[in-house]
């Protein structure tokens, strides 16, 4: 049987396996990025979207651990590494795996600014959420 956190997991694990399968989709779906402006371009804000949501999903999974003061930062610097790293191996498998796909440095780069925004936005979300909570006991 899994244990809490091992289910609270599972949102932030499903959608790592939706993100591999839309990064794995043929190219012809997609535009192409010609410039290096176009890398602003919708496909880009989709990324930030996608890594951002794993990112507070899986942040989400540990919010139990995430209440310890010494051990969030610690949390925070895992996510981000787990975020960076999941986001330069859907590039690297879609330059060298997927059919149809190129693996791209500015995919990457708003891969990763998804997954900061996404661990910022659950930070925010946390610290409103437990401010409240502290004023209520007034």
């Amino acid at each position: 049987m899994l244990n809490k956190t091992a289910l609270n997991l599972l949102p932030g694990l499903l959608w790592a396996m939706i993100i591999l399968v839309l990064t794995g989709l043929p190219g012809n779906y997609f535009p192409q990025i010609s410039s290096f402006w176009d890398w602003i371009a919708p496909d880009k804000m989709i990324h930030l979207f996608m890594f951002g949501s794993f990112t507070y999903l899986i942040l989400w999974g540990l919010r139990s651990t995430y209440k310890d003061t010494t051990k969030r930062k610690r949390l925070i610097l895992f996510t981000i590494v787990l975020g960076t790293v999941y986001g330069g191996v859907t590039e690297i498998l879609q330059r060298e795996l997927f059919v149809g796909r190129d693996g791209n440095i500015f995919d990457f780069l708003a891969n990763t600014l998804g997954g900061i925004i996404g661990i910022l936005l659950f930070h925010m979300q946390y610290r409103k959420k437990t401010s409240q909570f502290k004023n209520s006991l007034k």
